[in-house]
């Protein structure tokens, strides 16, 4: 079945849901969005949106989860609404109840990058619009889509692949986790002691990666870790709100960059991956990061072609 007969065949099951993690959603789910979004990057501009409305809510400042969305609102014919949490009256006090229904009565879809998951589930169960998890400090589920996406291009399968990811136990750890469990790859998170992934999170994706033939698991050896690797990955060392714990990270990470002799003991045509922002010579090396392996401002671009992918599946087109 070729791309276009995907899309044709796949059921709505998309329409009006939120998409929070991915721990909720099935392989051909999955398949089934980055059909679409291989689609929409072949064809990035269309009335698919058209009369739709985006609000986008942000605790965190961002680049990339900003831009793409609101881009790509504006290619697909829509309208993105930026709503910065101190501009706004939840900064004030408004309630988040309260918030997730009064924008429900003028938006079609909300986009929430926050700093609590508690707080995203809350504005989900209390809104009748869809909501999409911009990035939380359990989750990043559209990162995690693009980073897929990403593999699929450049190695043509997911299934079988050997991911190893170098770093904190984060949000991004996470929903690679997942996302890989459930695409039948092998994944390994390579980390210092104390900062491996959430227990159920990691127990979850265990338990997803055995129904589909792949693994997950945690390391602390980065160079036994990414023998036969077919892609590298790593984030900054302190995420977001966490950087008075900078120099102390900076100690614990010591002897976990990503550099060009770790790269060297994964496969030949292994591939760097890299979230951003990204800080040279601490979680990994400009001679990788801006290297011929790497294959991040891809990665980066893909985010805006899953996101719209991710759009057009809850809100619904014609």
């Amino acid at each position: 079945m070729n791309l276009m007969e995907q899309i044709a065949s796949a059921k709505p099951t998309f329409k009006g849901k939120n998409i929070l993690t991915w721990l909720d959603f099935t392989q051909s789910d999955l398949s089934e969005l980055l059909a679409k979004a291989q689609h929409l990057k072949e064809n990035p501009y269309s009335s698919s949106m058209s009369g739709k409305t985006l609000a986008m809510i942000f605790e965190k400042s961002s680049t990339r989860t900003r831009v793409s969305f609101e881009v790509g609102m504006v290619q697909m014919g829509g309208h993105a609404l930026y709503l910065n949490s101190r501009d706004i009256q939840i900064g004030r006090g408004e309630t988040i109840a309260d918030t997730a229904k009064v924008l429900s009565g003028y938006v079609d879809a909300i986009m929430y990058r926050t700093t609590s998951h508690e707080k995203l589930k809350e504005l989900a169960e209390e809104a009748s619009v869809p909501v999409i998890n911009g990035l939380c400090d359990v989750y990043h589920p559209c990162q995690a889509l693009a980073d897929i996406f990403t593999i699929l291009e450049l190695k043509g399968r997911l299934n079988g692949l050997k991911l190893v990811y170098v770093g904190d136990g984060n949000n991004v750890a996470h929903s690679l986790m997942v996302v890989s469990a459930l695409m039948g790859m092998e994944m390994v998170v390579v980390t210092p002691e104390g900062y491996e992934p959430n227990p159920t999170v990691l127990k979850e994706s265990q338990l997803i990666a055995h129904r589909h033939q792949g693994s997950v698991k945690v390391s602390h050896d980065p160079e036994a870790a990414v023998k036969g690797a077919d892609v590298i990955y790593t984030d900054v060392w302190a995420s977001m709100g966490q950087e008075d714990e900078q120099e102390e990270r900076i100690k614990a990470f010591n002897g976990y960059q990503v550099n060009q002799s770790l790269m060297d003991k994964a496969k030949e045509d292994a591939i760097f991956l890299h979230c951003l922002p990204a800080h040279r010579e601490e979680e990994v090396t400009a001679e990788v990061i801006d290297g011929p392996q790497s294959a991040v401002f891809q990665q980066a671009e893909n985010r805006m072609h899953v996101q719209k992918a991710i759009l057009q599946a809850v809100i619904g087109y014609s």
